[in-house]
């Protein structure tokens, strides 16, 4: 049986949505895949498919002894562009680092991006189309599922949001890139509306816009609440208390926490951005600017037809990345590049 080994360092960093995504893809192949893979996870032994989810030195390291013995993959969890407006970091620093995430991708045998947006931002640095798989992110309904409202009640109860306020829901981590400002300005203006924020300062001090985003953290609007770094196994909780999942960013690819919002069938609104286009289609809420955010979640809190029209916008899109289908395109990706190396080894047995 082939064997492939998932390699992360993505549990170092609480809080982020690299991790959500490293634990769902690697539990949905270890379970469906297990009669035809041997999933093994941080393994030091070289398999036949070397399976990168981080792009640690010791990892690039190790690239070019994984060519020799099997094919290599790494998982495009961020490019450039979307770091920028997400680390604060000196000039020199920046270069070299976007250098080497660059020159990582181009190494490996096989990328694999979580939005086809994105085939296009890496083409840009040369890198071949032809190595490049679209395969979208994935939530299991056995983690982020609906409850019944007396449990959600207690929830309330437990962050001390009152029950009668319709709750609108941010989820990531504390910078600019999210939107976090614009979050507090809608916030500001909708005083009857609680707005919460799960995520916090993952990054610590060098999170771009630390100092001013630091200091609203700790002294927010009344009607906003931080809840900070929320483990994972917490986060069902948090979405069963929220009426609606706002996510402002200016940069993204596939943000988990859309997924899992829409697992419990909760409206989103995003701002309108390209990339959401092709994952999304028409089943999410688009602004362009605070006055677009103000003006739907006013129209959508007192919950009338259209609010359960977006509830179930909201669902479709979740069926549609159903379990099945993400783990096919896992099945049919792993199937493809295990009989390329099987091919370029009897190749050179031929030659020899």
């Amino acid at each position: 049986m082939p064997t492939i080994n998932m390699l992360s360092s993505a549990d170092k960093v609480k809080g982020q949505g690299v991790l959500s995504a490293y634990i769902e893809q690697v539990n949905l192949v270890r379970t469906g895949l297990k009669d035809k893979y041997n999933i093994k996870v941080n393994n030091l032994y070289f398999c036949d498919i070397m399976h990168y989810h981080t792009i640690d030195l010791k990892f690039f390291l190790s690239i070019p002894f994984t060519k020799l013995l099997g094919t290599s993959v790494a998982y495009v969890h961020f490019v450039p562009e979307t770091i920028e407006e997400s680390l604060k970091l000196p000039y020199f620093i920046k270069k070299i680092f976007y250098k080497y995430m660059i020159t990582f991708y181009k190494s490996v045998d096989h990328l694999v991006v979580v939005n086809p947006y994105f085939i296009d931002v890496l083409k840009s640095y040369k890198i071949s189309e032809s190595k490049i798989t679209y395969i979208p992110n994935f939530v299991s309904e056995e983690n982020f599922y609906k409850y019944d409202g007396d449990k959600a009640n207690l929830i309330k109860e437990k962050y001390n949001i009152p029950l009668d306020k319709f709750v609108v829901l941010g989820v990531g981590q504390v910078q600019t890139r999210k939107g976090v400002m614009d979050f507090i300005e809608v916030a500001k203006n909708l005083p009857d509306v609680q707005f919460i924020w799960a995520g916090g300062f993952s990054f610590g001090s060098i999170t771009d816009g630390y100092k001013e985003l630091k200091r609203i953290v700790e002294d927010p609007p009344k009607n906003v609440s931080f809840l900070g770094i929320v483990d994972r196994n917490e986060m069902n909780n948090v979405y069963n208390i929220c009426d609606l999942m706002f996510l402002p960013s200016y940069n993204e690819l596939f943000p988990m926490s859309i997924l899992e919002s829409m697992s419990l069938k909760i409206p989103i609104l995003l701002r309108d951005l390209d990339i959401y286009k092709s994952i999304l289609f028409d089943s999410y809420i688009k602004g362009s600017n605070i006055e677009d955010f103000i003006k739907t979640i006013s129209a959508l809190k007192d919950k009338r037809s259209d609010y359960y029209h977006w509830c179930n916008e909201s669902s479709k899109c979740h069926e549609f990345y159903s379990k099945d289908y993400v783990l096919k395109l896992w099945e049919q990706f792993y199937d493809e590049i295990y009989a390329q190396k099987l091919g370029r080894t009897r190749r050179k047995l031929n030659e020899e």
